[in-house]
């Protein structure tokens, strides 16, 4: 099943249904149905696997009621005493997204294990790639039954009863392994949890946040990243808009060249520094 009409090529139609997971629409319609309802047959529900790889730009929410609609689908098929059941499913995605993915499909467990794509230029190891993929399997499956690796760098954690990172350290203040993103985490007294290694606690924020972060604002008080201003968004900036008007007005006196008159102009800080100096002029 794919929104790739050139599979169509390689496969029967019995074998290959054009499909938008998006908004879980075949474009066959009833034809594509029945051909799922049949390869979900096939074997009587029994290791049968939905394996998931999106883009990375789609929304979770429509992808999880797709995968939703389709595990209802494999439900009504098995037999009575499997009315429960769920349809196995393996999700391919950036570990950021698992508070979206678990609030959608709590039943889902992120694994440890760094998914490489061969022909992707950021998600594979080398010198043209991340160090680390961000890229992770979400599933229904029990982490204890997925087996990772040992020689690509994972091992097993009696606690946990899952495979994990070997870098990934369980902490025993949390009683998990803590790490997402292929870094050793530390846990923080104050906040009680564990957080990246990169972060340090701010007592007059009173959380773990960057070195270099706007000290004194709450994580629902951003602001502006643009200006500093604390009343709105960057997305409804109005220096922004000016900035664009006046950049893109053309220069009559200078012809086609692009010659600019403030040559001797200073970088602009970024908002998150202009936005600290407001407050503490604002505290003085």
């Amino acid at each position: 099943m794919s929104f790739l009409t050139p599979y169509a090529q390689f496969y029967s139609q019995t074998e290959f249904c054009h499909y938008n997971m998006f908004n879980h629409h075949f474009f066959d319609g009833e034809a594509s149905r029945a051909v799922l309802q049949d390869f979900l047959t096939e074997s009587e529900g029994g290791k049968l696997v939905m394996v998931a790889d999106p883009p990375f730009g789609g929304l979770v929410k429509p992808l999880a009621n797709s995968f939703s609609l389709l595990s209802q689908t494999w439900r009504k098929l098995q037999s009575s005493d499997a009315s429960d059941a769920e349809m196995p499913i393996m999700w391919i995605f950036p570990y950021f997204f698992e508070p979206r993915i678990l609030e959608c499909l709590p039943s889902l467990t992120m694994l440890d294990y760094q998914v490489d794509y061969d022909n992707h230029p950021l998600y594979k190891h080398g010198k043209t790639g991340r160090k680390q993929s961000p890229v992770r399997i979400f599933t229904n499956i029990s982490p204890k039954e997925i087996v990772l690796p040992k020689d690509e760098g994972y091992r097993f954690c009696s606690v946990c009863q899952r495979y994990v990172l070997s870098i990934n350290k369980h902490c025993a203040k949390c009683n998990v392994c803590p790490s997402k993103d292929g870094r050793e985490w530390k846990h923080c007294s104050k906040c009680e949890k564990c957080v990246k290694p990169s972060w340090r606690h701010c007592n007059p924020c009173g959380r773990c946040v960057l070195p270099d972060h706007p000290c004194g604002l709450s994580e629902g008080a951003q602001g502006c990243f643009n200006c500093g201003s604390v009343k709105h968004k960057r997305k409804t900036c109005p220096i922004k808009d000016s900035q664009k008007n006046r950049k893109n007005r053309p220069n009559a006196k200078s012809g086609n060249k692009n010659v600019s008159h403030r040559p001797n102009q200073k970088k602009r800080k970024s908002g998150g520094a202009r936005r600290a100096k407001k407050l503490a002029a604002l505290s003085e």
